[in-house]
């Protein structure tokens, strides 16, 4: 008998389903929400009713694309955190509810694991992938998370560093709104760096023993950076976008692959991952693909349609717990922060 697990996503202000069988992804779909633009970023509460208006729709076509009914799903498998509460509860009270009205289990999956565990979808009729090989280290970067992530099992992660400030995602974000880019900057940024010189600029990087990212102190660089010149020359960023973004993108991914390199040498480790949702930047993708030239890494890249919040990878991490039978009680709350 199938194993079909429908995955929910809700963590921030994508409302996503999807539905892996016998661990295959049979559908995945999302829907984004374009009202934050206005605002420069995620409101909390405009995310979590858009949640309400999306998730029903967003369930049924996943079920419909999939060819599954939902008489035939074996468990629910929810984003119970972290992420922003209100989110995450539309989620989690959808999942509770359907898994209670269908009879079925519950399995509770960590977000940020999920991003990590996305290099596990298979696709029926593509081509295979390869992938990583336990353990392995895997970079997860995103707007709200920076970690360097040893993976032993896919129930056994252990966070050798982390951001202690701003994430690298979300320092982007910053500096794109200051130079008047808009929100979300990483995909304005990445797109404007592929046309100027990452050296035009230098901007300062931290000093953080260990393991641990800061970039608070290169967001606070280059706000003072755009300021002195735009006193001299008010058209600077306008003159100078391209290079600007260019030399932020290359200082952000050098602070990245820096302490990853230690890591790496640190454990001993060659299959290195990269998860989240600035693994989409073009940058940080070519210096995975440097660093295995150079170096002799196995590197592994998730597709771009894994590397956002997506229930593909909330799915196939509820398919690997279905199988140990790690089920959630129904009282499980959501959570908005934790460590994997």
């Amino acid at each position: 008998m199938s194993i079909c697990i429908l995955g929910i996503e809700s963590s921030c202000d994508d409302t996503a389903a999807a539905v892996v069988c016998d661990g295959y992804l049979l559908s995945n779909v999302v829907a984004s929400q374009k009202v934050h633009e206005a605002y420069g970023g995620v409101v909390p509460e405009l995310a979590s009713r858009a949640h309400q208006q999306n998730i029903v729709p967003v369930v049924h076509e996943a079920l419909r694309q999939a060819g599954v009914a939902k008489e035939d799903v074996s468990a629910i498998a929810f984003t119970r955190g972290p992420g922003l509460l209100g989110s995450l509860l539309v989620g989690v009270s959808f999942a509770k509810g359907m898994a209670a009205a269908l009879g079925v289990p519950m399995i509770d999956v960590n977000h940020l694991s999920g991003h990590v565990l996305a290099h596990f979808i298979k696709e029926k009729g593509a081509e295979e992938t390869k992938r990583p090989s336990f353990p392995f280290l895997c970079l997860l970067v995103s707007g709200g998370n920076s970690q360097i992530i040893l993976v032993r099992a896919y129930n056994n992660m252990e966070i050798l560093g982390q951001t202690i400030d701003d994430a690298a995602g979300e320092s982007i974000d910053k500096c794109s709104k200051v130079m008047g880019l808009g929100y979300p900057g990483g995909p304005v940024i990445d797109k404007l760096a592929r046309q100027g010189n990452p050296k035009a600029f230098t901007f300062s990087k931290p000093n953080i023993p260990g393991l641990d990212y800061s970039f608070s102190g290169l967001k606070t660089s280059f706000l003072y950076f755009l300021r002195d010149r735009v006193h001299e020359s008010p058209d600077f960023i306008a003159h100078h976008q391209a290079d600007l973004a260019a030399s932020l993108e290359a200082t952000v991914v050098d602070i990245l692959m820096d302490k990853l390199r230690k890591a790496v040498k640190q454990y001993n480790l060659k299959d290195v991952a990269l998860a989240g949702g600035v693994s989409a930047n073009t940058g940080l993708r070519n210096a995975f693909h440097d660093h295995a030239r150079r170096y002799g890494w196995n590197v592994y890249i998730p597709k771009f349609g894994y590397t956002t919040d997506n229930a593909a990878m909330i799915a196939i991490t509820g398919y690997f717990k279905y199988q140990d039978k790690a089920f959630c009680p129904m009282e499980a709350p959501a959570y908005s922060r934790v460590s994997i």
